[in-house]
């Protein structure tokens, strides 16, 4: 399994000098079966989807993008994602099943069509397919998923366990563990669906948008702290975790900070960064 880490940063893009090294683009990872493949599985679809496009070797896009949660961070790179917009993509979108029943396409309209839009969802280029998606399991690409209900601010929110029978991504990004308690060490609850997620897994992919000094002011928002995620991690056996959904002002030596507080953790810390590549 290839993993494309292609948009690290939460809540809104952060241009400028200060943001270049970690990258400034929002939430997307793109996943491709081995080396020599192309990616087939797209986990959101920020502003970082742009950059899906120069690893598809000049062909349109064919697969599938799960979104965790209709937050603007997670989908609004979809209609500059060139290559799915394109005559021949063939694209499958699943996003969270909503308490209104409402289609999947529906949803999308809301923020995705005039006067807020030029265009709306229907219109993107090629074969699209929009579905919703719950907790449970499901194939993808040839990718084994599992999904799990997680606790954030605003709106239904899905994590993500995806296999390919030999290596395991957990992918559990705005994540507010405090949902459920303090927890043991006053970060949050490490609670089932996390839990389970997380278990074992050769890599997690895990909501790093606050500094432990920040929970208790800025956790009701909806997002965890890096501490936790390192210690998740450690408490559900990953291997390795990589800090995601940065704090949009959080600069590059903030984040080398970061990754330098957690050099004798029990895990392994990546502080995650736009453009790096990991095979599992």
């Amino acid at each position: 399994m290839r993993i494309h880490f292609c948009g690290v940063r939460g809540s809104t893009p952060a241009p400028g000098q200060d943001f270049l090294r970690y990258g400034g683009h929002t939430s997307c990872v793109a996943i491709a079966h081995d080396r020599t493949a192309v990616p087939t599985l797209i986990l959101d679809a920020g502003t970082g989807v742009r950059n899906v496009t120069p690893l598809l070797d000049g062909k349109a896009f064919s697969g599938t993008i799960l979104l965790t949660h209709l937050h603007w961070d997670h989908f609004q790179g979809l209609p500059f994602f060139q290559g799915g917009d394109r005559d021949d993509a063939r694209v499958t979108l699943l996003l969270p099943g909503q308490p209104d029943g409402a289609s999947a396409e529906q949803i999308l309209s809301r923020a995705m069509s005039p006067p807020h839009f030029p265009i709306r969802p229907g219109d993107l280029r090629g074969d699209w397919t929009f579905g919703t998606i719950g907790p449970g399991h499901r194939d993808a690409e040839g990718f084994s998923v599992d999904v799990r209900e997680i606790p954030h601010k605003g709106g239904r929110t899905l994590g993500y366990r995806v296999s390919d029978g030999r290596s395991v991504l957990a992918y559990v990004t705005d994540h507010c563990p405090t949902a459920f308690g303090p927890g043991p060490d006053g970060w949050g609850e490490y609670h089932a669906s996390a839990l389970d997620l997380a278990a074992g897994a050769d890599v997690l992919v895990h909501d790093a948008h606050l500094l432990a000094s920040e929970v208790a002011a800025e956790a009701p928002f909806g997002h965890a702290a890096a501490d936790y995620a390192v210690g998740l991690a450690a408490a559900a056996g990953a291997r390795r975790v990589v800090l995601f959904h940065h704090k949009p002002g959080r600069t590059d030596d903030e984040l080398d900070e970061l990754g330098r507080r957690f050099a004798q953790a029990p895990v392994d810390v990546t502080v995650g960064t736009e453009g790096e590549i990991l095979d599992l």
